[in-house]
């Protein structure tokens, strides 16, 4: 394949994935609170574009509504409402921060293994994965689906596991 088969679909789909790519880098990267916040949303608003191309419009929904509207919000008011905290305050929580952070990967690796353990009889059903299933959104979501809800749990745990283990305040001496 040269540079001369590329579709002008494939080029957008490229510089789609580079935005979310740079944006995601931005989000994590930043020292401004509500700067990484708002690059959290374009994050997701450019994830929404994706799974509007690839017709997965229902997830698409979801995505644009909660991730990049009612999580930025939640966001936003949080860091709103925190004071900032002192330069001495800051060198004591970095120090202590990594050894919180270690035992992070090991949870979640023991999470997933589990998960799929316990789900190891999944069903993918290639006719729903291609768009022409006649099923319900119930029985695709919960019977075919489930990889995709196994793949959401372990996301949904990984942002609790994270949260917790960076941002519980501990007393640091």
């Amino acid at each position: 394949m040269s540079f001369s088969d590329i579709t002008s679909d494939q080029v957008v789909m490229i510089l789609v994935l580079l935005g979310i790519v740079i944006s995601a880098v931005v989000a994590v990267t930043v020292r401004d609170l509500l700067k990484a916040a708002i690059a959290l949303a374009v994050t997701s608003a450019i994830l929404t574009v994706i799974m509007f191309i690839m017709n997965a419009f229902m997830a698409a929904v979801f995505e644009l509504s909660v991730c990049t509207g009612l999580i930025t919000v939640v966001f936003i008011s949080a860091i709103s409402l925190t004071r900032p905290k002192t330069k001495e305050e800051n060198v004591k929580i970095e120090k202590h921060k990594l050894r919180r952070f270690v035992l992070l990967p090991v949870i979640l690796i023991v999470v997933a293994v589990s998960l799929v353990l316990l789900f190891s009889k999944l069903n993918i059903n290639w006719a729903v994965l291609t768009g022409t299933s006649t099923e319900s959104f119930a029985d695709i979501l919960w019977k075919v689906r489930q990889i995709d809800v196994l793949g959401q749990i372990i996301i949904i745990l990984a942002g609790v596991f994270g949260v917790i283990v960076l941002f519980k305040e501990r007393d640091v001496k």
